[in-house]
């Protein structure tokens, strides 16, 4: 039956393509008439809109074919427990008292801290708390044991779905890859069925939750019948992702990131589970073919032979291209269409005013930047990479959006630090606890991660959940009343 499904996909991909080859070539031939016979300017728009009319309506039936059919039946964040709390001042002090780090290496980090944003809310392993830290693959184990389970209890017994049920499982986390995988550990917890499929996704970075959420769509779609309902859990080993060595490029990660983990089950519309979001986009770029993005990002060893994790020169101009080729792929599917012209416009009048640049300023045409259309119409609310104060304002600005849009990020950010892949999730949860999100509104979530890669999920929340009497507060309970923090 797999094999059936297969080759179906593979016929209507094919007929796709070759209808999209077809309609292109009948544009273009129509443009060299137009051309050729002087016709009126007018006429040129006309196989422009044939062509666009004919995009809109292929994406419709695409989406009408995957993502409507993907349902986000609940998430669950973990707060991990109050004496896992490290201030930052305490944190500064056992820097000091460890012994690993020299008195430069102290001050940077003390810098980095302070400039980040961070708050004295957030958490380490118990593994990191010990002098010197204990980071030895046990204790990653055991941290990974202390992430998941809770999480899962929570997320199995807020929507009444038991285990045995699952028929997908996937789990992102960079940095550690035992054996037995981390997957593995889950389904013995759990005593998952026998034919449960397993992934262990490792070395993606911050967007491995959306790989994590792709993943388990196509398992559900290509498996209706098999599996009903797919976990995806993103966390951080924090315990094997500490650097104690004197490499200021690869001290970042000890400034950035902190423990958490989170946990989402989706599930196919053949089932009748309710939903409280529908995948409405799923949108994933990568540039690993070029040598210096594959660089600008990765781990090794110091030349004392102490491994951690290093952002290469120039990684800002990386993410700046990389995202330029994200956000023209993605506007394609959540901008409305109001939008989507205007963009066109302006980026017809940009190239025109480059072109015909007077002497003077043909430099400065050239140089230009084409504008980015308005994101804050393509979604209501964003979940942005927990990347530190300065890179969320740097990149919210970017995209256009004000401090409302970034408040989920920096706020998350501040209350629980960098957690990779799950701080998206701890912002859509921050989103909840504020009562912002209502039935119809979007949430874009945004991962960037090595390689590089950017990744995005847009959701649409489904009405009948916004008046359920008491408002989900998840990790957030006992301190949404303190937030948004201002001057972060």
């Amino acid at each position: 039956m797999d094999m059936d499904i297969a080759h179906r996909d593979y016929l209507q991909v094919t007929l796709h393509t070759i209808l999209g080859v077809a309609t292109l070539l009948l544009c273009v031939l129509a443009e060299l008439f137009i051309f050729a016979f002087r016709c009126r300017t007018a006429l040129y728009l006309v196989p422009m809109a044939a062509l666009l009319l004919f995009n809109r309506r292929f994406r419709r039936r695409a989406a009408a074919a995957t993502d409507d059919d993907i349902g986000l039946v609940d998430f669950s964040c973990l707060k991990p427990p109050r004496r896992l709390r490290l201030p930052v001042a305490g944190l500064l002090e056992h820097l000091r008292l460890i012994g690993c780090f020299d008195d430069g290496s102290v001050e940077f980090m003390a810098k980095v801290i302070e400039a980040s944003g961070m708050g004295n809310e957030t958490y380490f392993p118990p593994s990191l708390h010990y002098i010197p830290p204990a980071a030895t693959h046990a204790d990653a184990v055991q941290e990974a044991r202390a992430l998941f389970f809770p999480t899962l209890d929570d997320l199995f017994a807020k929507t009444g779905v038991p285990p045995s049920r699952v028929g997908a499982l996937v789990v992102n986390c960079s940095g550690f890859c035992p054996a037995p995988s981390l997957a593995a550990i889950i389904a013995n917890r759990y005593r998952m069925r026998a034919d449960v499929r397993t992934f262990n996704l490792s070395g993606m970075g911050c967007a491995a939750g959306v790989a994590g959420v792709d993943v388990a769509r196509r398992l559900l779609l290509t498996h209706s019948g098999a599996i009903s309902y797919a976990v995806v859990v993103s966390a951080e080993i924090v315990t094997v992702g500490w650097y104690s060595g004197k490499d200021q490029g690869k001290l970042l990660l000890n400034c950035y990131f902190r423990t958490g983990c989170s946990a989402a089950l989706l599930t196919s519309s053949g089932t009748a589970a309710p939903v409280k979001y529908r995948l409405a986009s799923l949108t994933r770029t990568n540039q690993i073919a070029n040598d210096r993005s594959y660089r600008s990002g990765y781990r090794e060893e110091d030349d004392e032979g102490i491994t951690g994790f290093t952002l290469g020169q120039g990684v800002g101009r990386m993410v700046s291209e990389l995202l330029r080729a994200h956000l023209v792929t993605l506007s394609l599917s959540i901008l409305p269409w109001r939008q989507k012209l205007r963009y066109v416009l302006a980026l017809l009048l940009s190239s025109r005013r480059r072109l015909t640049g007077d002497n003077n300023n043909n430099k400065l045409a050239r140089t230009a930047v084409p504008p980015l259309p308005d994101f804050r119409e393509a979604a209501d609310h964003f979940c942005l990479p927990s990347s530190g104060r300065p890179m969320i304002w740097r990149l919210g600005q970017g995209l256009g959006l004000g401090e409302r849009e970034m408040e989920a990020a920096l706020m998350t950010f501040h209350r629980f630090g960098n957690q990779s892949a799950a701080s998206l999730w701890y912002q859509l949860a921050y989103l909840e606890a504020k009562g912002r999100v209502r039935a119809g509104d979007t949430v874009w979530q945004l991962g960037i991660g090595s390689g590089l890669k950017a990744n995005s999920l847009v959701w649409e929340r489904v009405a009948g959940h916004e008046d359920e009497g008491e408002r989900e507060l998840g990790p957030w309970k006992d301190c949404i009343h303190k937030y948004p923090v201002k001057g972060t």
